[in-house]
């Protein structure tokens, strides 16, 4: 079962790699895209200059290959089938069936009384006596030390700020 399960994680896994990957490709086509138009002002509202975007020119997508039309050799015709006629179903003899017995009549004896519940009074119920509870005793404060600095990691190459351009 572990087998199984670690085979599903590595499908799902991979199935999310490839589906990731053509995030690219839609940021090319978005980016080789005819911008759209500018929206028309809308009166009363001051128009925000666009800051200033740094052109990068990207390579062109290359032109996808067209497949060529395939000819297909034309569908042979299906022969008409003749079927045999379908066989007659036999006939179901009939069946005479003896006559049901008569049930005799049977005189059923009298439902017994239910014998009727004696009405009982309860005794009241007694008072809950009310309990007061001693104050809560207050907390008291409890000055915390200082904490301490936590002290500085050295960096290593690999962790180290990119550089600034």
């Amino acid at each position: 079962m572990a087998s199984a399960s670690a085979l599903f994680a590595t499908a799902l896994l991979m199935a999310l790699m490839l589906a990731g990957s053509t995030t690219c490709h839609a940021a090319r086509v978005l980016a080789n895209a005819t911008p759209a138009a500018a929206p028309a002002a809308v009166p009363g509202i001051p128009a925000v200059p666009k800051p200033p975007v740094p052109g990068v020119a990207l390579p062109p997508i290359p032109a996808v290959p067209t497949v060529p039309a395939a000819t297909l050799p034309p569908m042979p015709s299906i022969p008409a089938a003749t079927l045999p006629p379908m066989p007659a179903m036999p006939k179901v003899p009939a069946v005479t069936m003896p006559p049901m017995p008569a049930i005799p009549a049977a005189t059923m004896p009298p439902m017994p009384a239910i014998p009727a519940v004696p009405q009982a009074t309860l005794p009241p119920m007694p008072g809950v006596p009310k309990v007061t509870l001693p104050p809560m005793p207050a907390v008291p404060k409890v000055m915390l030390p200082p904490m301490p600095a936590i002290p500085t990691v050295p960096t290593t190459p690999s962790m180290a700020p990119p550089p600034s351009a």
